[in-house]
């Protein structure tokens, strides 16, 4: 064979073992065009699929225990860590959501760990937040902290229950009852049964409800509880607030026949020093068809607590 002959022979080979590109340059561009397509699906709103059930995959205790292979405090924690982060996404999420898996978290942790103290008192104060800050289920905050009373027996969940038919329910008869049975568990303080007597003397007062607070004040360690406390105790004061500013707008129309037409002018007709504010330093809201005062809506205020239709008078 010719030297020529050979190098066109040679030339054929090695054309025929290159690899054809094309077909994988437009794989490529298609896959490209693709992935463009996907993002601007996803840029206008298309939402990954989140199961129905996403926080609670076991609701058995008793399956918890068996999956949790002997670990059940450690995964108590896990689930308390997932109790904390369910109702604090809900509650900045305001009315959107709901907390109907909250009381299920909690059962799951105390059936977990049964003496954990902090599930149930802090899951009795979640439970028992009214709307919109949360689920407004005092029932179930009584039976949560009963069953830590079951199992437990510490005076504290006696006091706790105490303060839910107290706060929530306006139920002073029973608050005083279980304020009196916290005082006679081992090692409760003694103050308890002065609070049990002033509760069903004056049950419904501001100063009954102040009363309470401070002694949660002064008196219990847990940071979440005293600042429940000092918050509710900031309430209390613009709740009085309030009534001061009710009857200075009554003096106002008694003697003008109208409505002020700014905080400015009650605040000059009064002669206080500054328009009226919350604790919080937000203004006051008023009604300009009513003439009822509340604090705003912005303010961390509100909502206040309602107080009982009927009962002693403050």
């Amino acid at each position: 064979m010719n030297p020529s002959t050979q190098s066109t022979t040679a030339a054929s080979t090695s054309l025929r073992a290159r690899p054809r590109v094309r077909p994988a340059y437009a794989a490529i561009a298609v896959l490209l065009a693709a992935a463009i397509a996907i993002q601007v699906v996803r840029d206008r709103g298309w939402k990954a699929y989140e199961p129905e059930n996403s926080v609670m995959w076991l609701r058995s205790g008793d399956a918890a225990k068996r999956a949790a292979l002997s670990y059940d405090e450690l995964a108590a924690d896990v689930y308390w860590i997932r109790a904390v982060i369910y109702y604090g996404e809900r509650r900045l999420a305001g009315t959107h959501r709901t907390y109907d898996q909250l009381y299920a978290l909690l059962d799951l942790v105390t059936s977990l760990d049964p003496r954990f103290k902090a599930a149930y008192r802090f899951g009795a104060l979640f439970l028992s937040e009214p709307p919109p800050g949360g689920p407004g289920r005092p029932d179930l905050a009584i039976a949560l902290l009963e069953r830590g009373v079951e199992r437990d027996g510490d005076w504290e969940y006696y006091e706790d229950i105490g303060f839910v038919h107290y706060w929530w329910r306006h139920d002073y008869k029973s608050a005083a009852e279980w304020f009196k049975r916290a005082a006679e568990r081992p090692g409760a303080p003694s103050w308890l049964l002065g609070l049990a007597a002033t509760t069903l003397a004056v049950g419904g007062s501001r100063e009954s409800s102040r009363q309470l607070w401070t002694e949660l004040l002064n008196n219990v360690d847990a940071a979440y509880i005293r600042n429940q406390a000092e918050h509710r105790l900031q309430q209390l004061d613009a709740m009085d607030t309030i009534d001061t500013i009710t009857a200075a707008l009554q003096r106002f129309r008694d003697r003008t026949g109208r409505m002020p037409s700014s905080w400015q002018e009650l605040a000059a007709a009064e002669r206080w020093r500054g328009i009226p504010v919350d604790p919080a330093g937000v203004p006051f809201v008023v009604d300009a068809q009513t003439g009822k005062v509340d604090v705003a809506k912005s303010s961390p205020m509100w909502p206040l607590p309602a107080e009982p239709t009927q009962g002693p008078p403050r």
